[in-house]
């Protein structure tokens, strides 16, 4: 299957489990913010099929840039990151996952870093969802005291309200596998 086509059923499983939109109430998002649609991205990124989808997708974008770990703030990459660990694996490239920390630990290491990461990798920092960006820059902030080469950003989704271009002050490489436009467009076929 091409990227396109993997993309595409990708979208599908988001508009079916993950999008939600509604005129009135309106969502309140992380950020605060109100908004009539909604990305709850569990549904998909915990499904075998949408992890399996979102595993190949992010290989595919990764697999010849040096990158050898991926990872973001718990939860919402927690899952991405993992899928694909398993996928890069099957496919004879590991990249490993790991876990930033909403909160560090105040036992034991006291790490804000959880997995097989050392100072010097070469890591891409994933995101669900972007709205401001306020998760994606604390994950980059976080893997850069540890000591860890942040090469890129990979979000699932971009919502299109200013978090790229704020995430573009800290790193000038990120990438969305859709957009609100391309979700929505997809949307409007359906």
């Amino acid at each position: 299957m091409t990227t396109n086509t993997l993309k595409e059923r990708l979208g599908e499983i988001i508009l079916e489990r993950s999008f939600k939109y509604s005129e009135d109430p309106p969502f309140t998002l992380a950020s605060g913010k109100k908004s009539n649609f909604y990305f709850n991205c569990k549904p998909t990124t915990l499904d075998p099929e949408g992890m399996n989808l979102i595993g190949a997708i992010i290989f595919d974008m990764i697999k010849d840039t040096g990158i050898t770990a991926a990872g973001g703030l718990t939860l919402g990459a927690d899952p991405i990151a993992n899928a694909l660990a398993v996928i890069s694996y099957q496919k004879g490239k590991p990249i490993k996952s790991f876990i930033v920390r909403k909160d560090i630990k105040d036992h034991g290491t006291k790490s804000a870093i959880e997995g097989n990461v050392r100072a010097g990798e070469k890591v891409a920092i994933i995101d669900d969802v972007i709205t401001t960006g306020g998760s994606t820059i604390t994950a980059i902030e976080q893997a850069r005291k540890a000591g860890l080469s942040v090469e890129m950003v990979i979000t699932l989704i971009d919502r299109e309200e200013g978090g790229r271009e704020n995430i573009l002050q800290h790193i000038d490489n990120i990438k969305s596998i859709l957009t609100r436009t391309e979700v929505m467009e997809m949307r409007a076929r359906k």
